[in-house]
């Protein structure tokens, strides 16, 4: 099959996943991030209910293999809110595991084979945390990888080539975390050498490292660019987003812009007592951009562009 997006409740006709979050965690827990957790069912859905008030009809939730993904709370949160959601398989940056993690030892034939599963009969309930996996209904609708900042290391190339031979095995898409907004070429460069073209990338981060001309070059290879630190006022404010915007749809870059706000941290969401909340997007964001760069613009940001990004491609088996 092809011609879908996958949600944790089934395929969807890309036309009806309307106003997408493309990069967002709803359960998430990592010793990188000690002490800022999250897994209430219960918070999320209350969370997510505002990202719908604010225009949002689906969230991608970019969480990989180990790091508290709950597929049952995914589904639950999706039902609950009305909200289609895209969950991830794949694979962190070496930070987010601790030493001795099985992700360490196992060949890069086991790892693709965690991510084969996740992405044709479903996502273990368990998290691959063992003693023995426990195949759910939900599958996942992308693969999730992740780069150290300036470097790829052993055994980030490890799993790197894994999730690409799990990306062209089953034509899901590929995102890939760019620390920073660091090594966005290299990481195209070594996806294309295993089989996964630009077209089929999404590179998050890369509004860390606002550089127009870069990100004309990448867009240019065919990437989708993940602008997902809206509302992120300690990186930088949303006035230079806004401009970095202005100037790849002035470019001509327009169709390969994706947005979100990966809210990644207890702190950061409003349901926990925090902020800024995913719903900065849709609430505040999106009118501010919108008043910039068009209505069209914007909605082929939200709408278009990840209707094709999120798209299942046929799979070269």
């Amino acid at each position: 099959m092809s011609g879908f997006v996958m949600t944790v409740l089934g395929p969807v006709d890309p036309a009806g996943l309307g106003a997408v979050d493309a990069h967002e965690h709803l359960f998430l827990r990592s010793p990188a991030l000690p002490g800022d957790d999250f897994g209430s069912v219960e918070a999320m859905t209350a969370e997510v209910e505002t990202v719908r008030a604010a225009g949002i009809d689906a969230v991608v939730d970019l969480t990989p293999v180990g790091l508290g993904r709950s597929v049952t709370g995914l589904a639950a949160v999706s039902r609950a809110s009305g909200v289609h959601v895209v969950a991830a398989t794949g694979y962190h940056r070496d930070a987010h595991y601790p030493a001795g993690h099985w992700v360490y030892r196992e060949p890069a034939a086991v790892l693709e084979s965690v991510l084969i599963a996740d992405l044709t009969s479903g996502i273990d309930e368990r998290d691959w945390q063992g003693p023995l996996p426990s195949p759910s209904s939900h599958r996942a609708g992308i693969v999730k990888l992740g780069a150290s900042y300036q470097r790829l290391s052993a055994a980030e190339r490890v799993r790197l080539s894994a999730g690409a031979a799990a990306a062209r095995r089953t034509g899901a898409p590929v995102a890939v975390h760019c620390e920073i907004g660091t090594m966005g070429p290299e990481l195209l460069e070594l996806l294309d050498a295993d089989g996964v073209p630009a077209g089929r990338v999404l590179l998050a981060h890369l509004d860390r490292n606002p550089d127009p001309g870069l990100h004309a070059e990448l867009a240019a290879r065919g990437a989708y660019l993940l602008y997902d630190t809206v509302g992120r006022i300690k990186y930088r404010p949303d006035s230079q987003l806004v401009e970095l915007i202005e100037r790849l749809v002035e470019a001509g870059h327009g169709d390969r812009l994706l947005l979100g706000t990966d809210v990644g941290r207890r702190s950061q969401l409003r349901s926990y007592g925090g902020g800024p909340g995913m719903a900065v997007l849709g609430e505040t964001f999106v009118p501010r951009l919108r008043s910039v760069v068009g209505a069209q613009a914007v909605d082929a940001m939200l709408r278009a562009n990840p209707a094709r990004a999120l798209t299942w491609a046929p799979a070269a088996g």
